[in-house]
């Protein structure tokens, strides 16, 4: 959608009266301060209101203001405004510096341009004859705009710059080798695209072959994002040196693969898990990005409500049983039993774990990663850990009957254990114990409780704005809280969350605590829904209402929860 007004019109429209004499007229700069300022224009030349604006005698916001009406344009704040990749294509950054200028919106046949300097009409014609596209215009802040070119110019045209140069070296070099990657472009071009990744908080990147082009995408805030569509020649070089660099066979195309690698990017130290997988248009790739930097999180920082965390510390301070976390893929499970670990790590206690893969490394414990090619799975991990007298165990994932016996066993004789496991929600991962072929009594004496977790985005705090919620937002509310939603918050989006909205993420739980109630029920073959009714009446907070508690705490949104948790009522 457009946000500016035709040159032509603002054109035909602007006004012949002076910005001094407005800026008089509005109190706004004495008339000692304005004779000042045009003598330091005289001399050093410039525009007034900038002269001005930089003496600190006007605010830039009040100029932007006047100029409005001045050139008869509205005013774009870049600070918050979405900027479209395909619109910055348009205009080349040396054009974009020299006026101050940025594009923000290729919409069909029309450009529109935010500008410091809307009179600038050179400029608007340049890039009407570069771009073929109608121009329309808009008046922004001009440091808000150098900043805008800063921050968006600079990835885009890094990257675009090794494909150029990837494309040149293409068509001399045909056989695909370790030494021509590692001499060619793809190499700085992989860089970028992990750095740019970590720019952007993404958590995965996808590199996905297409017919005619290999489209690049990054997970951010457990969404997924195109960035960049490259050469289809970019493809076999940039997925063998992500191969080369994770230790993958080269040669090998129809089966999958696993593998991993580390990078520096700054100060940080990244690891990066690759797995591959042919689809029809060649092999893609998946590179999850593990920041090693980041600080853990301790329980309390997770999200759990106040009820939900005192619960959880509750089952931690047993001395054996089995605790599970459950949800899917990116729910933040693992992240869930390391501030677990975390907070039980103490010198009168052994803790070992058997991990796919250690994805943080502690102080003071033992931790082991699953390696099949030699053997070690999670049960054989498991069954020797078990002969190194731990106290508490940690088990990264329940994914068979054997790795779910032996942790069984484990917390039988007198460890606690800690695993993660897949289940919709915590009555769902009891009933995901006996699909795997646990007797209902052996999780009944060993089970001391679940918590089940998903992520959720958070409104992004830079450009929150409170908002009418609708019909359908105002029951599913009402159906978890049985109250009025009065107040809703979103965020109206900006250059801090890529115009989503959203920007960073918050976990919502449910924590069930295995009470005598529930163990009879599940001894005497109750259905889900029973267990789930009595849980609740024992004082469990659903996902769902763990949400909507946090939509009324302007965390989130209704349809961020929606969207997260499915009902399963």
């Amino acid at each position: 959608m457009s946000s500016g007004v035709s040159y032509e019109k603002a054109i035909s429209k602007f006004t012949k009266k002076r910005i001094g004499e407005v800026l008089l007229a509005e109190n706004l700069v004495t008339t000692e301060e304005l004779e000042e300022a045009l003598r330091l224009q005289k001399k050093q030349g410039g525009r007034l209101g900038q002269i001005l604006v930089n003496q600190g005698i006007v605010r830039a916001e009040d100029l932007v203001r006047i100029l409005t009406n001045q050139y008869n344009v509205p005013f774009v704040d870049v600070k918050i405004e979405t900027i479209e990749p395909t619109a910055l294509q348009l205009i080349p950054e040396e054009l974009a510096r020299k006026h101050s200028l940025i594009p923000i919106n290729a919409s069909g046949d029309s450009l529109t341009v935010v500008m410091a300097y809307p009179d600038d009409i050179r400029a608007l014609r340049d890039i009407k004859a570069m771009s073929g596209k109608k121009v329309e215009i808009a008046l922004g802040i001009p440091s808000d705009i150098e900043n805008a070119i800063d921050m968006y110019y600079r990835s885009t045209n890094e990257i675009q710059e090794q494909v150029n140069r990837f494309g040149a070296a293409s068509e001399e070099d045909t056989e695909v080798t370790p030494e021509l990657i590692a001499r060619t472009p793809v190499t700085q071009s992989l860089d970028l695209l992990i750095q740019q990744a970590i720019r952007d908080r993404a958590s995965d990147i996808h590199l996905e072959p297409q017919e005619h082009h290999l489209r690049v995408r990054y997970r951010i805030d457990g969404i997924l994002y195109d960035m960049f569509s490259l050469p289809k020649s970019f493809h076999t070089p940039i997925l063998s040196r992500v191969k080369i660099l994770a230790e993958m066979n080269i040669a090998e195309h129809r089966r999958p693969q696993d593998g991993q690698f580390s990078v520096k990017v700054g100060d940080r130290d990244i690891d990066v898990r690759v797995a591959t997988f042919g689809i029809s248009h060649g092999e893609r790739a998946t590179l999850r990005i593990l920041d090693k930097s980041l600080t853990l999180f301790a329980l309390s920082e997770l999200g759990l409500s106040h009820r939900a965390l005192n619960s959880y510390e509750s089952l931690l301070s047993n001395s054996y049983g089995m605790i599970l976390v459950g949800g899917p893929t990116g729910s933040g499970k693992t992240t869930t039993l390391y501030a677990s670990i975390n907070k039980l790590n103490q010198n009168e206690v052994n803790i070992l774990t058997i991990e796919d893969p250690i994805e943080y490394r502690f102080s003071g414990i033992n931790q082991s990663q699953v390696n099949p090619k030699i053997g070690v799975t999670f049960a054989s991990g498991l069954r020797a850990i078990l002969r190194h007298d731990p106290d508490i165990i940690l088990v990264g994932e329940i994914r068979d009957r054997d790795t779910a016996e032996t942790a069984i066993q484990a917390a039988l004789t007198g460890h606690l254990v800690l695993s993660s496991i897949h289940g919709n929600d915590a009555v769902g991962v009891i009933f995901r114990l006996m699909d795997l072929g646990i007797e209902p009594y052996l999780i009944s004496s060993t089970l001391l409780g679940i918590v089940a977790q998903r992520m959720i985005r958070r409104v992004c705090s830079n450009c929150p704005t409170q908002y009418q919620p609708s019909v359908e937002e105002h029951l599913a509310y009402n159906l978890e809280l049985q109250e009025e939603l009065t107040t809703a918050f979103k965020g109206k989006g900006c250059h801090l969350c890529a115009g989503t909205g959203y920007r960073g993420r918050t976990g919502i739980f449910e924590v069930l605590v295995m009470q005598e109630s529930i163990r009879r029920m599940l001894l005497s073959n109750s259905s889900a829904e029973e267990i789930k009714e009595e849980a609740i009446r024992r004082g469990m907070i659903t996902m769902r209402q763990d949400g909507m508690m946090k939509v009324r705490e302007g965390i989130t949104t209704v349809s961020e929860i929606l969207r997260s948790v499915v009902s399963t009522d």
